[in-house]
């Protein structure tokens, strides 16, 4: 499966779940529907490795590693997310998120030692640039209540931890721990923190029998956590967290794509120059990649 593939199907997926998302909000507390969402990813996947005939025996030292990594990117940066799409729009909210662009550059040079070459920089820059565009009327409309800010934090917490748990994916690959498995277990760990979490804080175990929810819950487990992660996790695997982390430019611009058909979103100037600038921004990471995988295969 080629690095493309994986980029490509990883931004359409995760892209549509920002409208998935918005069913998930209401009535069911966001900590309690984000265990929902990883429990029936992990029991979806376990049954899946049982069929396949998957290696499911770690050691210890190996499940350490998996639960942390479930604890940083299948439980707590999620319900940070949620809680900050309460207080923010979803398009604030995409922006705070693509911050972990720079994060897993920063994170990755200092827990991995992975390098970091100024055609990354530039190309983060100007993606976050047009993703500032195409949000500016949301960005210019921001003021630094008491509620915004938290949204703020909750966002911008969220995406750090976010970007720990690629970090921290990366280690596992390179220590041959496979991804499908670290997913299952990863997603199990994930969802009993957040249900040990959210039984220690009082949170209400609501549900709703409706089939927005229903549907949306399914998809967010099934295409936004197994099928997304597997493939997102596989091209970090191969490419870097720094560069696997440009998905988060174009997702915004996929959910904004999907707001135009189903919830009536109208482009605008602005908004198509920032499109140019993410587009650019993708490319120059995608191709100086190429460029340097090409430098090393020459005698």
């Amino acid at each position: 499966m080629s690095n493309y593939f994986l980029y490509v199907f990883t931004v359409l997926i995760w892209g549509s779940t920002w409208l998935a998302i918005k069913f998930q909000l209401g009535v069911v507390d966001p900590m309690i529907s984000v265990t929902y969402r990883f429990t029936l990813a992990a029991l979806l996947l376990f049954a899946y490795c049982k069929v396949m005939g998957l290696k499911m025996t770690f050691t210890r030292r190996e499940h350490l590693f998996i639960a942390l990594q479930g604890l940083l990117l299948f439980s707590f940066n999620y319900w940070l997310v949620y809680l900050a799409e309460v207080h923010l729009t979803s398009g604030l909210v995409a922006v705070i998120f693509s911050m972990i662009i720079f994060m897993n550059i920063v994170n990755g040079r200092w827990l991995l030692g992975s390098p970091i070459s100024p055609p990354m920089i530039l190309g983060a820059l100007t993606g976050v640039s047009g993703l500032a565009l195409i949000f500016w009327p949301e960005i210019s409309s921001f003021a630094l209540s008491d509620l915004s800010l938290r949204g703020f934090l909750f966002g911008f917490a969220g995406a750090y931890l976010a970007s720990l748990g690629n970090i921290l994916s990366a280690r596992n690959q390179k220590h041959r721990i496979p991804v499908v498995q670290t997913n299952a277990f990863g997603m199990a760990y994930g969802a009993m923190f957040l249900l040990v979490f959210s039984i220690l804080v009082g949170k209400p175990f609501g549900f709703k029998f409706s089939f927005p929810y229903l549907t949306s819950l399914f998809y967010l487990a099934v295409l936004g956590s197994i099928v997304a992660f597997g493939l997102y996790l596989t091209l970090l695997g191969r490419i870097g967290a720094d560069k696997a982390a440009y998905v988060t430019l174009l997702i915004p611009v996929v959910a904004l794509c999907i707001s135009t058909l189903f919830e009536g979103y109208r482009w605008s100037g602005h908004g198509f120059t920032g499109l140019g600038l993410v587009l650019a921004g993708n490319v120059m990471v995608l191709r100086e990649r190429a460029m340097r995988f090409s430098h090393r295969r020459r005698p």
